[in-house]
């Protein structure tokens, strides 16, 4: 027998399609299901429905959530359906396991915006409640990968706040100093190395244990989970603070005393994993009127006294919490790891010719993650070629390798950028001696026939390579490739493969890049002051290059030499791709 009570607000009508169809699923399955609370009112205004399941039947392991037979959720709806329904429990037993959030919300849905389709209504979501518990009851849940699992699995954010960018690792020390250096309005740094007088002196301190139930939003709720970190105890009693927590309000009341007035002051704590291994960081800010109690105290009684001198009042104050950007190698996985363009990582490239292709080839080889790379281009930016080359209007009146140099440098600090103003003999050889790739994309026949003379030599350590696109439209793409071991540059490679494409009927897409342009397949930008150039937007030769670069990388670990062709979809012929081995 359902307990009935009034509703106590109007329901929408999703709510009411909610609470309609839980009751149906009831009927038709009393066994299994039982709606025991038609109309709980929730934090924010929402709507929660009880609901009860027989688990019994759910296979149990030693490493899952243990379950009773018989197990009450809390399903938590929003005024309309764009919101996924919530769904909770009224106890602490599932508390720490994987993917129970903040200890009584169970996650069920790991990114909404993609997992959940209302046109399944409250059925899907009760399908996906049993299919949750049945993996965490069978242990099946991974807690070293559940998203903030130290931290009871929620991003502690709030609107307004800066980022936090960690690279370092700190010490096990369970308190230690750090700096936050402002790169941005919208970004501080974590350090652990004073330098200069910019720095925001924050205290960095490590929890003795995960945070199942997350870290709070008000000072005193995050010092009394950091003492017991328990559902319920968030109010911190100052007769009662544990040595750690002490410790940290008084380096917090150090840092502010030691910063401006009306300013706020940060904190980062290091929580441990459940299943071990690094620190999961979270970073914080008390705003300027708690950082001035903080400094209003420290000048009464000093800094180590303002523990047993703050008030209950001055410890409710909101805590704002700042996105961590962690970028610890410890933690971290490139999003491009196991790709053709991760074997550019660690590699010292040159890229010769900063134009169409060179310009975007360049910011490929940057973001795969090259450990230096040096650009060579004499020209100089003028507004037209910001239709398809990677530059900006500031950038017009410098040099191309210059202005490159300056975006490539943005994308990433551990980035070594160079620039050679004109490519001589003596730096061309240099460079074949001593890089690891070396991108001709000049489409220069003099430094096409310089790199064919340096390929053969003996001191040689660079993948020789030359990329380019078609003047008619900018849409296929040719690279030629000298591995090491190789005597044939680039351009010797090329040749070799001209008569071999244009003797073939099904390659005849291609035979462009072999033959004299015809009137009409080059253009002129700006009436007598432009060369002729190459049809092609940035869309065509970005992608063009980005082809390039992905199949150069598959030769900077194997002794293949040879010819690649590709198309892009919008070539009108085909075949998309081709590669033709140098014999």
């Amino acid at each position: 027998m359902t307990k009935r009570k009034p509703l106590p607000t109007r329901l929408t009508p999703w709510q009411t399609q909610v609470l309609n169809d839980l009751r149906s699923l009831a009927a038709k399955q009393p066994h299994d299901l039982r709606v025991t609370d038609q109309s709980a009112a929730t934090k924010g205004g929402l709507v929660g429905f009880g609901i009860r399941l027989c688990t019994a039947g759910l296979a149990a392991e030693e490493a899952g959530m243990p379950l009773e037979d018989e197990e009450d959720f809390l399903v938590v709806v929003s005024d309309d359906s764009l919101q996924a329904p919530m769904v909770e429990v009224g106890h602490d037993r599932f508390a720490g396991h994987p993917h129970v959030l903040q200890g009584r919300r169970l996650c069920l849905y790991l990114d909404p915006s993609r997992e959940w389709d209302p046109a399944g209504g409250i059925t899907a979501v009760l399908n996906r409640l049993w299919d949750w518990l049945t993996d965490a009851s069978s242990g099946r849940f991974n807690a070293s990968t559940a998203m903030y699992h130290a931290v009871g699995g929620v991003l502690h954010r709030t609107p307004g706040t800066p980022t936090i960018v960690v690279r370092e690792s700190g010490s096990d020390r369970s308190l230690q100093s750090g700096w936050l250096k402002p790169r941005t309005s919208d970004r501080l740094d974590l350090t652990y190395q004073c330098e200069g007088e910019d720095g925001m002196r924050v205290p960095v301190l490590t929890s003795t244990t995960h945070l199942p139930y997350g870290a709070g939003t008000t000072l005193a709720e995050l010092v009394a989970l950091l003492n017991a970190p328990s559902f319920g105890q968030n109010t911190a009693r100052l007769s009662h603070l544990s040595e750690r927590s002490a410790a940290f309000l008084t380096a917090l009341a150090a840092g502010a005393a030691k910063s401006p007035q009306d300013s706020p002051q940060y904190f980062v704590v290091a929580v441990p994993h459940p299943v071990g291994g690094p620190h999961h960081l979270l970073g914080g800010r008390l705003a300027p009127p708690t950082a001035n109690v903080f400094r209003q105290r420290v000048r009464q009684h000093g800094a180590a006294a303002v523990p047993l001198s703050l008030r209950a009042v001055d410890l409710e104050a909101p805590i704002e919490w700042c996105t961590m950007s962690d970028e610890r190698q410890a933690v971290t996985t490139r999003r491009d790891t196991g790709r053709p363009v991760s074997s550019f990582r660690g590699k010292n490239v040159h890229v010769w010719g900063c134009g169409g292709i060179g310009s975007w080839a360049a910011e490929f080889a940057a973001r795969a993650g090259v450990a230096q790379i040096t650009l060579c281009d004499p020209g100089t930016v003028t507004g037209g070629l910001l239709v398809r080359q990677n530059y900006t209007e500031n950038d017009i009146g410098r040099a191309k390798a210059d202005a490159l140099a300056r975006r490539l440098s943005d994308i990433s600090d551990r980035l070594i950028v160079k620039v050679i103003p004109w490519l001589s003999l003596e730096a061309a050889t240099r460079a074949v001696n001593t890089a690891d790739v070396v991108i001709d994309a000049t489409v220069s026949l003099s430094v096409s026939r310089l790199l064919d003379g340096l390929a053969s030599h003996s001191d040689r350590s660079a993948v020789l390579a030359q990329i380019a696109t078609d003047v008619r439209t900018g849409s296929l793409g040719i690279l030629a490739v000298s591995a090491l071991g190789d005597s044939a540059g680039p351009a010797a490679i090329d040749r070799q493969a001209g008569p071999a494409v244009l003797g073939d009927p099904q390659l005849e897409l291609y035979h462009s890049l072999w033959q004299e342009p015809l009137e009409g397949d080059e253009m002129v930008p700006t009436r007598g002051c432009s060369v002729p150039t190459f049809h092609g937007s940035a869309a065509d030769v970005a992608s063009v290059a980005a082809n390039l670069v992905i199949l150069l990388g598959t030769h900077l670990s194997t002794q293949l030499s040879g010819t690649h062709l590709c198309a892009l979809p919008h070539a009108h012929g085909g075949p998309a791709h081709r590669f033709l081995e140098h014999s």
